[in-house]
């Protein structure tokens, strides 16, 4: 019995000891797991998700229909922003940086989830008879956001584009107060969705 619990005992002294040597390694590579996007590609149309109040997901779509990978963008616009929409936001933020209003459709939904959203949004892109869009969401919201819209529209090819966030690096975010707080909601998150919670 004390043989097998000091077996037990350098075990777990051995493991705790490795996960203090490689432990930068190990927090790198959660942050990397959330990410999943693709380079742009010529698409129908380009679908910004809710939820990126500093305007990093709708310039990005901004630079896609400049550099002519799609014709428009259509902007997620929930309810709860004092009174408007997401998308009634972000438009006139992007155009104030620089980006033609004509760039932007409007896409007002009661969506107060990703799910919620890509099912709002599917049955949309099937209205507008596309095929393929290029999804654009912060780096972080990658891979859980291809995830529940391949899941919502699977005859529909998306391609999910990183729009980049000065808050969040997947090799150091733990150095980060802001980023920790992102690699842990979104972490919590990308687990219920395994479990479809």
């Amino acid at each position: 019995m004390k043989r097998g619990l000091r077996r037990l005992g350098l075990a777990v002294a051995a493991l705790l000891l490795l996960a203090v040597i490689f432990h930068n390694t190990l927090l790198a590579a959660v942050g990397s797991y959330l990410v999943k996007a693709e380079a742009p590609q010529q698409a129908d149309i380009g679908f910004v998700l809710a939820g990126d109040s500093f305007g990093h997901r709708i310039r990005t779509a901004g630079d896609l229909v400049r550099a002519g990978y799609i014709p428009k963008v259509l902007v997620s616009g929930p309810t709860g922003f004092y009174g408007f929409h997401e998308c009634e936001l972000a438009i006139p933020f992007a155009v104030k940086a620089g980006y033609p209003e004509e760039y932007f459709l409007h896409f007002e939904n009661e969506a107060h989830s990703t799910t919620e959203e890509s099912r709002a949004a599917s049955a949309e892109f099937h209205r507008l008879g596309v095929h393929k869009v290029l999804l654009i969401t912060s780096d972080y919201h990658t891979r859980r956001a291809g995830h529940m819209f391949r899941a919502a529209a699977p005859d529909l090819q998306f391609v999910i584009v990183a729009a980049p966030d000065e808050s969040f690096r997947a090799d150091g975010w733990w150095r980060d107060r802001q980023a920790r707080k992102i690699v842990l909601l979104e972490g919590m998150k990308t687990v219920a969705a395994w479990f479809g919670i």
